[in-house]
């Protein structure tokens, strides 16, 4: 099966993506693509114990992510992918791998950035990094938790 869904979450691995997004989408490995935590090694110890019995986790940067996939590492996975920015996923699509749809959970308030919604919070850069990924053809989403409607990303950033 490999990637079920991508899900932007600043948070990375936390509860809701532990205890209600892995279960939904069935996930058996969680996956965190980031050049800095991936380096970090009580950041990974951290997420390694909060991940559910029986499912897997890889906490790896981008370079490695592009050539796992490339490989087919994944390919008998059910993958939930969660990433800090949506640049990381621009990336990983340009470079061959296949993102069936984006998710947009936590992104944090800070300088520059504009409040789209209850814990969503960008900037244009990554506005314009999610309208990217669509133009590629990668739907993208307002979903926080399985339980809430998803809203599409047009109806509370409007179009190009």
């Amino acid at each position: 099966m490999s990637l079920v869904l991508a899900r932007v979450d600043q948070r990375l691995i936390h509860g809701i993506v532990v205890t209600q997004w892995a279960g939904a989408t069935k996930a058996k490995r969680l996956m965190v693509v980031d050049d800095t935590v991936s380096k970090d090694e009580v950041q990974k110890t951290a997420m390694r114990m909060s991940k559910p019995a029986g499912t897997g986790m890889s906490i790896i940067d981008t370079d490695t992510a592009i050539a796992n996939f490339a490989a087919g590492k994944y390919d008998n996975h059910n993958v939930l992918l969660v990433v800090r920015e949506p640049e990381t996923l621009v990336k990983l699509a340009k470079n061959g791998v296949q993102i069936p749809k984006v998710n947009i959970g936590i992104m944090f308030d800070g300088e520059g950035k504009k409040n789209i919604k209850k814990m969503v919070s960008m900037d244009e850069k990554e506005a314009e990094d999610f309208r990217e990924l669509q133009r590629m053809g990668v739907p993208v989403t307002f979903h926080f938790v399985p339980s809430e409607a998803e809203e599409s990303f047009e109806s509370l950033m409007g179009g190009e």
